[in-house]
């Protein structure tokens, strides 16, 4: 890989002339994924050490000994996309079919970032254990799987059900390659500002897939005080509606045990961080601490648009390509399956994570800025910085196979 660093600024981006309909249908069509062949097979030799009757030997070998699938088959640098498109970017339940552009492209971005191999599989069924079975079934093929675009509460019962089933990689990156993302940018946006972990008020809007992987990776960095909202306000355990993800929350979260919402919650908050896909009027964000962080995720439309946060923060963040401080997943999934496939790993763990983000914050040195807290996306660096890490980590962390 090339070491250069990507400088496009999104003014630079805003710049660009406005795709077109047609450009993007023309850059879809046939696909953007093909198989190709990693040896010859010009000669009646190549053909008889790839398939018969060369190739009985190794499935022999593999019988006797399974874990040389890893070494002798594509699987130990092959990923499974897996969705049921129940919850597909912002365009929610569109059905699996609908959502293979989508797991095409993140198979194309496995290959582009991390060089690894990576198939689309959607599945015909919103049924959880539907899902888990066919999982299971056809693990031998992969190995690892990036779980994608399942809706909440779901998506947490089936990433813990697969992980526990199988003894590779599995990860749900609507949850944990968000929180990666986000405790790196968060980590640099509190260097600028000069605050701590386990100083700050986080007020956290969304208690789906990513609110609660996020809630989850800011206590495992330290951060003491975190305040979560869903549609209908503070999450405290009082509340009589809360599903057994909420309750988790409810009992590891809000220290302070306010109840109300969202001007109660940011009163003297320094950080607010929205993965909600709603908005958040102007007029509550005058109560939040000097020098505020403010991360407006959802797409297209942030919580607290750019132009508005910039008026009451010091650092400003969205999940959008046209502003700078982009929190982009593929920062972070392509370095952790790499790392994790690199180690043999058969988890990845929550210190596999944190070393992820600490990856991917620590690439952003004497340059750090309010408009610069993490890497770019097209930032060749990433991939195997956090790789590296993550298979460091996996390795200390005792889910590395020998």
């Amino acid at each position: 890989m090339t070491t250069t660093t990507d400088t496009t600024t999104a003014a630079a981006q805003n710049s660009l002339p406005p795709i077109t309909d047609d450009e993007i249908f023309a850059g879809h069509e046939g696909g953007k994924l093909s198989a190709e062949l990693t040896r010859p097979l010009e000669t009646q030799r190549d053909l008889s050490i790839a398939y018969t009757p060369g190739v009985a030997k190794v499935c022999t070998a593999i019988k006797d000994e399974p874990e040389l699938a890893r070494t002798h088959t594509w699987t130990g640098r092959l990923v499974a996309v897996v969705s049921d498109g129940s919850a597909v970017l912002g365009l929610g339940d569109i059905g699996a079919k609908a959502s293979l552009p989508v797991m095409e492209g993140k198979c194309a971005l496995f290959k582009r970032f991390s060089g690894l191999d990576a198939i689309p599989i959607v599945l015909d069924t919103n049924d959880s254990d539907e899902i888990v079975e066919t999982l299971v079934r056809m693990a031998p093929s992969f190995g690892a799987v990036n779980l994608e675009d399942i809706s909440a509460p779901r998506c947490f019962e089936i990433e813990d059900r697969v992980k526990a089933a199988l003894d590779i990689p599995v990860m749900h990156d609507d949850q944990h390659g968000t929180a990666v993302v986000v405790l790196a940018a968060l980590t640099n946006a509190l260097r600028v500002v000069d605050k701590s972990f386990d100083s700050i008020k986080v007020v956290l809007s969304g208690a789906g897939a990513a609110g609660v992987a996020v809630a989850k990776i800011l206590g495992d960095a330290g951060v003491k005080d975190v305040v979560v909202l869903d549609s209908k306000g503070i999450i405290d355990s009082d509340r009589a509606d809360l599903t057994p993800t909420k309750e988790w929350l409810a009992s590891n979260t809000n220290p302070r045990t306010i109840t109300g919402r969202i001007d109660t919650a940011l009163a003297g908050a320094d950080v607010f961080i929205g993965v909600s896909g709603g908005t958040i009027d102007e007029k509550h964000l005058p109560q939040m601490a000097d020098n505020a962080v403010i991360f407006g995720l959802s797409n297209p439309n942030p919580e607290i648009t750019p132009d508005i946060a910039q008026k009451y923060a010091s650092v400003v963040a969205t999940g959008r390509s046209d502003f700078p401080n982009q929190i982009n997943n593929v920062l972070a999934f392509p370095g952790i399956f790499r790392g994790a496939l690199d180690a043999g790993a058969t988890d990845i763990t929550d210190a596999m994570k944190l070393a992820a983000a600490r990856a991917i914050a620590d690439l952003v040195g004497d340059d750090l800025a309010p408009d610069y807290i993490v890497p770019g996306a097209l930032d060749a660096r990433v991939a195997p910085a956090v790789a590296s890490a993550v298979e460091t980590a996996a390795d200390a962390d005792g889910v590395a196979r020998e």
